[in-house]
């Protein structure tokens, strides 16, 4: 017989990056960084923002403090904003429920008190009036006005599964209009490197794309190569 779990099972102490390491990765395009991770690392894309700062700014970059709430539940995410610190992000796994909100402007509020800059979860939100008025970057699968219950059992700085990509507390999340991308504390320092090398390729092109580049040469060599077979 399978016992009962506990309400709640926190993991309060976890390794967490520098903060030179998250100032290196800040206001850096989700974009870029998924180049520097070899195409992969963010997750699903109906996971997008709702809200944001006070111009409609949604970009953000901290560490993930992580949470599974499971579905119609958000007892964890109460003890997620209890231990998160200033610049964390909390990131709510619910299996990917639909059918209540995961987080509601209230708490929202209380996450922002407590010096959090952002929200994630892979379930819905509600309040959205009050979530503007917050201003607070808001990332989810949508939105609902029914409201989930507070039973558990819940995991808080654990690993979770959110968007088809695992997360765990301690590595980077950074987010913008285009989605949110995790960044594995153990491969943050690799990606900072990677990212010198992305960058200048992407102000490269975006230059000569500027000056009225068509098509790029390396494109121009394949169609002219015996690698490409003309029908006519």
């Amino acid at each position: 017989m399978i016992q009962d779990p506990p309400l709640l099972t926190i993991r309060r102490n976890f390794e967490r990056p520098s903060a030179e390491a998250v100032a290196a990765l800040s206001g850096v395009p989700t974009g870029n960084l998924v180049d520097a991770m070899n195409g992969r690392g963010a997750v699903h894309h109906r996971i997008k923002p709702v809200a944001g700062g006070p111009a409609g700014s949604v970009g953000f970059c901290g560490v993930a403090v992580t949470c599974y709430c499971g579905p119609d539940d958000n007892l964890a995410l109460f003890a997620a904003v209890e231990i998160a610190r200033p610049g964390d992000v909390i990131i709510a796994a619910t299996d990917a429920y639909e059918g209540s909100a995961v987080m509601g402007d209230l708490l929202l509020g209380m996450a922002k008190n407590r010096g959090v800059i952002a929200f994630v979860t892979d379930g819905l939100v509600r309040d959205l009036d009050g979530i503007d008025r917050v201003g607070m970057p808001t990332f989810c699968r949508g939105v609902s006005p029914n409201s989930p219950v507070r039973n558990g059992p819940g995991t808080v700085g654990l690993p979770v599964t959110l968007g088809g990509v695992s997360v765990d507390s301690g590595d980077m999340l950074a987010g913008d209009r285009d989605g949110v991308v995790v960044v594995p504390r153990g491969r943050i320092e690799a990606v900072t490197q990677a990212l010198v090398r992305v960058r200048a390729a992407e102000e490269a092109l975006e230059a000569k794309v500027h000056d009225g580049l068509e098509i790029p040469d390396f494109v121009r060599d394949l169609l002219a190569s015996d690698r490409v077979q003309s029908l006519d």
